[in-house]
């Protein structure tokens, strides 16, 4: 082992974030890859892959809201996209177009509040140098900014102050000509009106300045989204612009090159009075010399909530399609019929209105946020209300769109993880109130590596989750800000599932005689935060013939009937692949076998033993009595009493030796506690340490057993200190006490820490420590002699730590083949990580 490793050593696993939910939160760029907001993040993804998120761009301090990929130069390597939200900040990203790395060129702050909206020109790569090197952006301050990209430089060039002072929450840009000498700018937001401005581009970029040339009315609610298109894909034919309302309407509008004459008779109208209505006004314009007309051209109506993006694609054959995507948790396809000229829904994709409660109407956040197109137009992707995206590949052949895997994440802080004991798969609890279950996926060992996804959802609850650990081989018990924890055992369908799906790699879903007890699926009543057991139906079962009290009498009872949308039919999660977003949210629930009383306020930590007899846990405390941490026999699941008893305030991690003799606690009141098992269940007052750090300790973790003797000769486990440092803690000689046998000083806040299962072949330790600004390291630690050495450590590159605090950290259980150790990683930032380190 050297004195430093290299951080080219630590390998990006698995990367798992939910996207804001935000309509300009995401774009597809025209080399495939899309980027999208995760909390302050941007991760980039490659929806035609199968590894998921490739890598995540840190550099936003507050929610990311806006996000769009830039035209290419010609001869240009890089990929430049651009971001802004909350933190007010514009961000410009240079991604190599080979490796897919990125680094921020630039960031400037000119809005005054978050920006909501950026634009570029569309297919700029016909366009004069001037369009392709310009974007808009709209931000909260009632202010849209012109801007000009010189190679990785920007400029502001022009801040544009709306009228009556609307925020704009959309943008759109276009180049009128084939030489960019005139450009077209929509912005719609909080009014019902769409305003048109032109500018000239003749002069070059400096020379370029908008002014108010129309103002578009017929909506009756907020605009969403506007996006525009020609008619046709020769230069000089019509423009269609796009924009989409709260009014759950879409409105398309003609731009035509010429007088108001022209465009009528280019159109076909009646050209007497009558066609001249208010709804059919023609607005007059002028742009770089030339004139412009804009008329209203169609209104565009089926769904049935508000409606957040509308973007055009044009197919091979030249056909023009929108896509549309509602708060009515639906994607609609339009198309205009070739002899009427109506605009059609030639397919609708989704959940048509099938979860009720979950629109707008009622004030939750439902429905798909944005629906993006692929560069080809033949594969889409929408964002829902979870943070998931979702994705359809148009098949040709039967002329249909079929859903394909996508990617999942939290949408908020991952508050806790735990390994399955063999290793197969990583369980993570977060504050957006969900359970998830993320395994390997092996597709074909001879063609494709191993790819992880998330494959269940065991727990879809009602209040923010804070810590979670495994129970045996196919159960778990998590605790939330409520005064219980939960116990949730494995569905036979689930268990099915990851068998098949890990190719048999897992001895935690190899059915037994116990497994057949088991319940085959689990649903969540309307009215409750407990998942109940139910039984899979068949495939062609009649769900008005099932009810609630005897499956075998055909009552047609309303109060009787199950909710068909609360059912499970076998071929549910009869799956080869991963499941997609509806089935994790509705088949993949585990069912809740228990609940743990006992404690008066909040769950703050929990713990089970390793031989899954026993659960410690704490809550949130300001005082001797609700400190205590209280046991919990799995066999009856009643408590042991008396709870245990040593700390004052709220104790922020409990954790068993590996042999569980053992089991420590740490706590804001700056002390750890070891407690001594003296019989079956029972834990005594071993030693205290009142003033173990100078601030609160917010972890600790114990080492492994030596080999040789069993670990009576030594004991060690390490602490981690909001006053930044690491103490490592050991007992020599077989008996004792535990001392201080070591002080490592970090540069921040250490929040999080884990020992790798088992001892290196040079008989190191290797502790894995996080830090409250993110940072990761591994120590290696040598005992000799007593006396606990730090014999090197690696630092994790900065392009892989995490901007926010690192919530927990967790190395996985060795498992047969393995090459190397993986780490889980929770952060602040709802990312869920797993690093390889192959040289460790």
């Amino acid at each position: 082992m050297s004195e430093s490793m290299s951080e080219t050593t630590v390998e990006s696993r698995y990367l798992s974030a939910g996207a804001n939910r935000y309509a300009a939160t995401a774009d597809w760029g025209e080399a495939g890859l899309v980027a999208f907001g995760s909390n302050t993040n941007v991760c980039l993804w490659d929806p035609t892959g199968s590894r998921g998120i490739s890598h995540i761009l840190s550099g936003h301090v507050a929610h990311v809201r806006a996000v769009k990929f830039l035209p290419r130069d010609e001869g240009e390597k890089a990929t430049h996209l651009v971001t802004g939200g909350d933190d007010k900040e514009l961000r410009l990203w240079a991604i190599d177009s080979e490796n897919g790395t990125a680094s921020c060129a630039q960031h400037v702050q000119e809005h005054a509040e978050p920006i909501n909206c950026i634009a570029a020109v569309r297919g700029a790569a016909s366009t004069a140098n001037v369009a392709r090197r310009m974007f808009v952006t709209g931000g909260a301050d009632a202010t849209v900014k012109v801007w000009a990209r010189e190679g990785s430089r920007l400029t502001l060039l022009q801040t544009i102050k709306t009228t009556k002072r609307y925020m704009p929450l959309t943008v759109a840009l276009m180049a009128l000509d084939e030489e960019g000498s005139a450009l077209m700018l929509a912005v719609g937001g909080t009014t019902n009106s769409v305003q048109i401005f032109t500018a000239s581009a003749a002069d070059g970029v400096k020379g370029v300045e908008f002014s108010l040339q129309a103002t578009l009315s017929g909506h009756e609610n907020w605009i969403r989204s506007l996006d525009f298109i020609r008619e046709k894909p020769e230069q000089g034919s019509d423009i269609l612009l796009a924009s989409a309302s709260q009014d759950k309407y879409i409105r398309l509008w003609r731009i035509h090159q010429g007088t108001a004459l022209s465009a009528l008779n280019a159109t076909g109208l009646d050209l007497s009075a009558d066609a001249l209505t208010p709804g059919n006004k023609i607005h007059k314009l002028s742009a770089g010399g030339t004139k412009y007309c804009i008329m209203f051209e169609a209104l565009l109506l089926g769904h049935e909530d508000w409606i957040y993006s509308a973007r055009w694609s044009r197919a091979a054959d030249g056909r023009l399609q929108l896509l549309s995507a509602s708060a009515d948790n639906s994607l609609s396809l339009w198309e205009s019929d070739p002899e009427s000229g109506i605009w059609i829904t030639i397919a609708r994709l989704g959940e048509v209105s099938r979860e009720k409660g979950a629109t707008t109407a009622t004030g939750s956040i439902g429905g798909f946020w944005t629906g993006l197109w692929s560069p080809s137009g033949t594969t889409v992707i929408t964002l829902g209300r979870t943070g998931s995206w979702r994705r359809w590949d148009y098949d040709a052949a039967e002329d249909v769109w079929k859903q394909n895997i996508a990617i999942s994440g939290h949408t908020r802080a991952v508050t806790g993880i735990s390994w399955s004991r063999d290793g197969t798969y990583l369980l993570s609890t977060s504050s957006d109130q969900t359970t998830r279950l993320h395994a390997e996926w092996v597709a074909d060992k001879t063609k494709t590596p191993p790819s992880w996804h998330e494959m269940s959802r065991p727990q879809i609850h009602g209040y923010d989750l804070n810590c979670i650990s495994t129970l045996g081989p196919s159960s778990f018990v998590s605790g939330a800000d409520e005064k219980l924890m939960r116990v949730f055992t494995e569905p036979k369908a689930v268990a099915r599932m990851l068998r098949r799906l890990t190719n048999g790699a897992t001895t935690a879903t190899i059915l037994s005689e116990a497994d057949d007890l088991a319940p085959d699926a689990a649903n969540m009543p309307v009215l409750g935060l407990s998942n109940k057991a139910i039984s899979t139906i068949d495939d062609d079962a009649d769900l008005s013939t099932l009810t609630t009290t005897d499956p075998s009498n055909p009552t047609k009872d309303r109060d009787a009937l199950l909710d068909p949308a609360s059912m499970v039919r076998k071929s549910a999660l009869e799956i080869d692949h991963p499941p997609f977003e509806e089935s994790l949210s509705r088949h993949t629930l585990w069912p809740e076998v228990e609940k743990l009383y006992g404690h008066g306020y909040e769950i703050s930590c929990l713990a089970a033993s390793h031989d899954g007899a026993l659960i410690a846990s704490a809550c949130k405390a300001s005082s001797l009595n609700h400190a205590v941490i209280r046991l919990f026999e799995t066999h009856r699941w009643t408590e042991v009493r008396p709870p245990l008893a040593a700390h004052t305030l709220t104790a922020t991690r409990v954790r068993f030796s590996r042999d569980d003799r053992f089991l420590l606690s740490v706590g804001r009141d700056r002390q750890w506690v070891v407690f001594e098992r003296t019989e079956e269940h029972k834990y005594e007052l071993r030693q205290a340490n009142p003033k173990g750090h100078a601030r609160m300790i917010l972890d600790a973790a114990w080492a492994p057993l030596p080999t040789d003797d069993g670990g009576e000769s030594t004991r060690l486990f390490a602490t981690a200190g909001r006053d930044k440092q690491v103490k490592v803690w050991i007992r020599r000689n077989g008996g004792g006490l535990f001392e201080l046998g070591k002080a490592i000083t970090e540069e921040h806040p250490v929040t999080t820490l884990d020992f790798v299962h088992e001892l290196t072949k040079e008989g190191l330790l290797l502790l894995a420590v996080g830090t409250e600004a993110g940072r990761l390291l591994v120590l290696s630690l040598k005992v000799e002699g007593g006396e606990v050495d730090v014999v090197s450590t690696l630092t994790v590159s900065p392009q892989l730590c995490l901007p926010k605090a690192v919530m927990q950290l967790a190395w996985r259980p060795t498992r047969e083949g393995q090459q190397g150790r993986e780490l889980a990683i929770a952060g602040e930032d709802g990312s869920l990580r797993i690093y390889s380190f192959p040289l460790l």
